[in-house]
C-alpha cells in the first residue's frame, strides 16, 4: 500500500547488517533450478509455493509414502531477511519478492495505472503483504456454502480448519492483552498470530472513542470471534516481532522431510493434457522452465495423483489459459486450441480500494520523524535486531474499524446490500499514527500526522485477468476495474465522512485535534469526496475470485465445490481465486483455512490418512 520509495533508501544499509548477522540454514529439499531435480514424477505436484501452497506441501507430505514437489517462481524466503520485519513490509512492493504487475489504466480512477503487488518469494503474499490476519465474519463462510450448495464450506464446518492453521501468541512486548483479544477463540496452528506488541499514542484514544460514540463505532474485543463490525485491535502474523508467513510457519520446518523437493526459482510454463478419463480431458503432466529466462529450456514433471495450482488470483487464470482452458473466444484471439471452455476463467476478480486521508494533528507523538530521520531510523531497527522490541515490531496500524453503512444508505438506492450477511461490514478504517506515504503523495518534511485509510470492502466493481501475448514470461493484462460501480463510489465517501466523526469525538479534540491535510481540506461535498477518492485510491491487493467455485452441476465457475477443476482430470486449483464471493476483511486467513480443508480433501480423495 505505501510508496516504497519512501523507505527504499533508509533499508539498504539495514538488509546488509541483517544478511550479515542471519544464521547458517540447512534447506537441502529446496532446489535452486530445474538443472537439481533428481527425478521428475511425483504424486502432486504444486504449482505456487505461496500461502496455499506452503500449506498444502505440508499437510501432503505429512505421509513419507506419499512425494510432493513445489514449484515456486521465486526464490526463498530465507535469502529475502526483509521479509522479517512488520513495520517495513511497506518498502517490499517494486522488489524482488515481488512479481511488480501494473494494472490496465482505471476509468473508474480517472485512468491511472497502478503498481499490482504480489508475493514473488516462497510464502507468496503471505511474506510480503501487510500481516492482517483475519479468518472473515461467519456469514462470509455461510454464504460460500449457499452458493456452492456445500456445507462443508459453512463456517461451524470450516472452523476446524480455521483453528488447525494459528495460534495466539504474546505481543512482543509481552504486555497484558486482556482488554484486546478473545484467547478462547484462537487455535493451536502453526501461524503465529498477535495483537500489537508497540503500543502507540492513538490506541488509547480510538479504543475510548469507541467507547463514547457506541453505534457503528463499538468497540469489538476480538473480530476473530466472528462478528467483522465496530472498532478494535488490529490482530497480525507477528510471533516475536517477526513476520510469521506460510513459509515460516509451514514449509521452513520441514525441510527435512525425504519426500519433499521445493524448486525455486522456476517458472510453470503451462499444463499438459495426458489424455482423457471418463471422457473428459486428464492433465498429469506440468511444464516448466527456469524464471526469468524465456529461452531455458523447458522440461516436463508428472504427478501421477494430482497437480494443484497455487499460483494465485493472478497467476493462476493466467496459467489455466495459457493451457488452454478458458474462455472459447479469448483463446481463439490468441491462436491458444481450446482443450476446455470455461468462460469464467480470469473473470470477476474482485478488490478493495482504499484511499489515504490524512488530518495534521498537534501531538508530537506520531512516527513521522522515523521516516525522516536516518539517524532515528537507524536507532529503531538497532532496536528490532538486538531485542524484537520497538516501533518495528507490528505493521503501521494498531487499531482498525470495520463499518455497515447506515441503513438509510444512498449506495442502497439502487443495489442491493452485498455484504454477506449483518456480521459483515461494508467499510474498513485503519488508523495509522503518523504519515502513511500511499501511491504518488510524498510525506511533508515536517509536521505530525494521523493517516485513516478508508476501503471499501463489500465492493460490486468486478474486474479481469487475461494474457497480453501467450509468451508465459509476459505479464498478464490484470484490470481489478476500481471504483466503477455506484455503489463503491458511495460507500467510500460514507467511509471518509466516518472517518472525520470518529475523530471529532471528544477523545481526539483533547489532544491530537486532528485537521483535514491537503485535498481532504477541501472536499466538502458528496461529489467533491467522490472526486478524492477517484484521484488518490490504491488497492489494499486482496484479490480474489478468478477461478472461482461453484455447484458441481452449474453453469458458472471454474471449479467445483471439491475445489477440482470442471470439466478435467487431475487437476484441483487452492488459493484465493476459487473464492465465489471476495470476503468483508483482509484475506490471507481465509487462504489458509481454505488450504487446510482442501488438504483434507486431496486426502480423503487418494485414501491418504488425515
Amino acid at each position: 500500500m505505501f510508496n516504497p520509495n519512501v523507505l527504499r533508501c533508509l533499508v539498504t544499509s539495514v538488509l546488509i547488517l541483517l544478511s550479515q548477522s542471519r544464521w547458517p540454514v540447512v534447506s537441502a529439499a529446496v532446489l535452486p533450478s530445474p538443472a537439481n531435480l533428481t527425478k521428475t514424477e511425483y504424486d502432486f505436484v504444486i504449482v505456487g509455493g505461496g500461502t496455499a501452497g506452503s500449506v498444502l506441501a505440508n499437510r501432503l507430505s505429512e505421509d513419507p509414502n506419499i512425494s510432493v514437489l513445489v514449484l515456486e517462481a521465486g526464490g526463498s524466503n530465507l535469502d529475502a531477511p526483509s521479509t522479517e520485519i512488520p513495520f517495513l513490509a511497506v518498502a517490499l512492493p517494486g522488489t524482488s519478492v515481488d512479481w511488480n504487475f501494473t494494472t490496465t489504466p482505471q476509468s473508474g480512477l480517472g485512468g491511472r495505472v497502478l503498481p499490482y503487488t504480489r508475493g514473488h518469494v516462497l510464502g507468496g503474499s503471505s511474506s510480503v503483504n501487510l500481516l492482517t490476519f483475519n479468518r472473515g465474519s461467519d456469514d462470509v463462510w455461510d454464504r460460500w456454502a449457499n452458493l456452492t450448495e456445500d456445507e462443508g464450506w459453512s463456517w461451524n464446518s470450516v472452523k476446524k480448519f480455521y483453528l488447525r492453521s494459528s495460534k495466539l501468541v504474546p505481543p512482543a512486548d509481552g504486555h497484558n492483552t486482556q482488554q484486546e483479544v478473545i484467547p478462547s477463540v484462537h487455535g493451536n496452528g502453526p501461524v503465529e498470530v498477535s495483537v500489537p506488541g508497540f503500543p502507540l499514542p492513538i490506541d488509547d484514544i480510538v479504543v475510548s472513542a469507541s467507547k463514547e460514540l457506541g453505534g457503528r463505532f463499538t468497540f469489538n474485543l476480538d473480530f476473530n470471534a466472528g462478528n467483522f463490525t465496530g472498532v478494535g485491535f488490529m490482530q497480525s502474523s507477528i510471533g516475536g516481532g517477526e513476520r510469521s508467513s506460510a513459509a515460516t510457519a509451514y514449509l521452513n520446518p520441514i525441510h527435512a522431510r525425504k519426500n519433499l523437493d521445493v524448486l525455486i526459482n522456476t517458472q510453470v510454463t503451462r499444463l499438459m493434457q495426458t489424455g482423457h478419463t471418463t471422457k473428459v480431458p486428464s492433465f498429469r503432466d506440468v511444464e516448466i522452465a527456469t524464471a526469468g529466462n524465456p529461452n531455458s529450456q523447458r522440461m516436463c514433471v508428472r504427478a501421477t495423483k494430482e497437480i494443484i495450482i497455487s499460483a494465485g488470483v493472478i497467476g493462476t487464470p493466467q496459467l489455466l489459459l495459457l493451457s488452454g482452458i478458458g474462455p472459447t473466444q479469448t483463446l481463439q484471439n490468441l491462436s491458444i486450441p481450446t482443450i476446455l471452455d470455461l468462460p469464467d476463467v480470469g473473470h470477476f476478480l474482485a478488490d478493495h480500494p482504499l484511499v489515504p486521508n490524512y488530518y495534521q494533528v498537534s501531538s508530537n507523538g506520531t512516527w513521522d520523524d522515523v521516516l525522516r530521520n536516518q539517524t532515528m531510523f537507524n536507532e529503531t531497527i538497532g532496536e528490532w535486531m538486538m531485542q524484537k522490541r520497538g516501533l518495528f515490531v507490528d505493521s503501521p496500524g494498531n487499531t482498525l474499524a470495520f463499518m455497515r453503512l447506515p441503513r438509510d444508505s444512498v449506495a442502497f438506492k439502487a443495489t442491493k446490500d452485498p455484504a454477506a450477511g449483518p456480521k459483515s461490514a461494508h467499510t474498513e478504517l485503519i488508523f495509522v499514527d503518523g504519515f502513511a506515504p500511499l501511491g504518488s503523495i510524498p510525506q511533508p518534511p515536517t509536521g505530525n500526522f494521523l493517516s485513516v485509510l478508508t476501503a471499501v470492502v463489500s465492493p460490486t466493481s468486478r474486474g479481469t485477468v487475461t494474457l497480453n501475448t501467450t509468451n508465459p514470461f509476459d505479464k498478464p493484462i490484470i484490470d481489478p476495474q476500481l471504483l466503477v460501480s455506484d455503489f463503491d463510489i458511495a460507500a467510500m465517501v460514507q467511509a471518509i465522512d466516518d472517518a472525520a466523526s470518529f475523530l471529532a469525538s471528544g477523545p481526539w479534540q483533547k489532544t491530537f485535534k486532528p485537521v483535514p491535510f491537503g485535498d481532504l481540506a477541501n472536499a466538502t461535498t458528496f461529489e467533491a469526496k467522490a472526486q478524492f477518492a477517484r484521484n488518490n485510491s490504491v488497492t489494499v491487493n486482496h484479490p480474489a475470485g478468478t477461478a472461482r467455485m461453484s455447484p458441481a452441476n452449474a453453469s458458472w465457475g471454474v471449479v467445483d465445490s471439491k475445489l477440482q477443476l470442471k470439466g478435467a482430470s487431475g487437476v484441483r486449483v487452492v488459493d484465493a481465486s476459487i473464492f465465489p464471493a471476495i470476503p468483508e476483511c483482509h484475506i490471507q486467513g481465509l487462504v489458509y483455512a481454505v488450504a487446510e480443508r482442501a488438504a483434507d480433501l486431496i486426502k480423503q480423495a487418494h485414501g491418504i490418512a488425515c
